[in-house]
C-alpha cells in the first residue's frame, strides 16, 4: 500500500509545497517541521530546476534563490535522509524529468527509495510519456503522481484510471501562483475523477487563503498550497518557519 494514503486517512489533506534550499537547507528543515507541527498531513518538496516550466513568479525565484546558494540534488538527498528521523509524514518530490534524467532515472528512483520518498510529481512529463519513468517507479516502490488539469477533459478518467498515490488536480490554467478566485469548475473534474479510482484527489495551484482552502477541501480530499508559503520564505527569510508553522494552522483549521 502505498504511504501517501496516510496523508489522508484523518479527514481532508493540506499538502505543503516548499522549495529546497530557499534561502537555505536549514531553513527548509525548520518550515518542514513547522508545517508538520501544525497539520501538513504530505510535503511536497521542490527540487530547484532553472527552466522551471509549470511555475509562476514566486516559485521560479525561490528556484534562483536556492540554485544560488549552492543547492544540489545530492545535497536535497543528504538532507532528507536526514530529515527523516523525526519527521514521519508522507513526503514526495516535485521536479522535472531533465532534473531526473541528467542525474540517472534509476539512481534518482533508487535514491527516493532509500531516503523514503512515497512519490515523485513530474509536472513537465505528459501521461502518455509516463513509461520513461514508470517501471522505474514500480521497481522501487515510489509512486509516480500524476497530474489533472482543467484542459485534459476526455482523458481525466484515463488519468484517474492509472494514477497512484494521489491525483494532483490543477486548480486552473496557466503557471502555480496564488488567485484570488479559481473559476474552474472543478466539481465535475473531481466527479470524473471519483467515478474512476478510489485514489485521493488534491487541488493546488491558485490556492492561498483558508476560503479557499475550505473550498477546495469541501470539493476534493485535500488542498495544495505552494507560492503562499513561498512568499513568507522570501518575505522572511529565516525567520520565515515560525510564520509559516502559523499559516499552515490557519489554512488547517478552516478545513476540519
Amino acid at each position: 500500500m502505498s504511504n501517501i494514503k496516510k496523508a489522508f486517512e484523518n479527514g481532508k489533506a493540506f499538502i505543503a509545497f516548499i522549495t529546497c534550499g530557499d534561502p537555505d537547507l536549514e531553513t527548509t528543515a525548520a518550515a518542514i517541521r513547522a508545517a508538520v507541527e501544525n497539520g501538513a498531513d504530505l510535503i511536497e518538496l521542490g527540487i530547484p530546476f532553472s527552466d522551471p516550466t509549470a511555475e509562476g513568479p514566486v516559485i521560479q525565484e525561490a528556484n534562483i534563490r536556492a540554485l544560488n546558494g549552492g543547492v544540489t540534488t545530492d545535497k536535497i538527498f543528504a538532507f532528507v535522509k536526514k530529515l527523516r528521523y523525526d519527521v514521519k509524514v508522507p513526503m514526495v518530490f516535485m521536479t522535472y524529468s531533465n532534473v531526473v534524467f541528467s542525474y540517472g532515472a534509476e539512481k534518482f528512483i533508487s535514491t527516493c527509495k532509500n531516503i523514503e520518498i512515497d512519490g515523485l510529481i513530474l509536472p513537465d512529463l505528459p501521461f502518455e510519456e509516463k513509461e520513461e519513468f514508470l517501471p522505474l517507479c514500480h521497481k522501487y516502490g515510489v509512486d509516480l503522481v500524476s497530474l489533472i488539469a482543467p484542459t485534459s477533459e476526455n482523458r481525466i478518467a484515463m488519468i484517474a484510471k492509472e494514477a497512484e498515490g494521489f491525483l494532483y488536480i490543477v486548480s486552473s490554467l496557466g503557471v502555480t501562483g496564488t488567485r484570488s478566485e479559481i473559476k474552474t469548475d472543478l466539481t465535475s473534474i473531481v466527479k470524473v475523477v471519483r467515478e474512476n479510482t478510489g485514489i485521493p484527489c488534491a487541488i493546488g495551484f491558485g490556492i492561498s487563503t483558508p476560503e479557499q482552502a475550505k473550498k477546495m477541501a469541501d470539493i476534493a480530499d485535500g488542498a495544495i498550497v505552494g507560492s503562499a508559503i513561498i512568499k513568507l520564505l522570501e518575505k522572511y527569510g529565516k525567520e520565515a518557519p515560525n510564520h509559516i508553522g502559523k499559516y499552515i494552522k490557519s489554512m488547517k483549521d478552516a478545513m476540519r
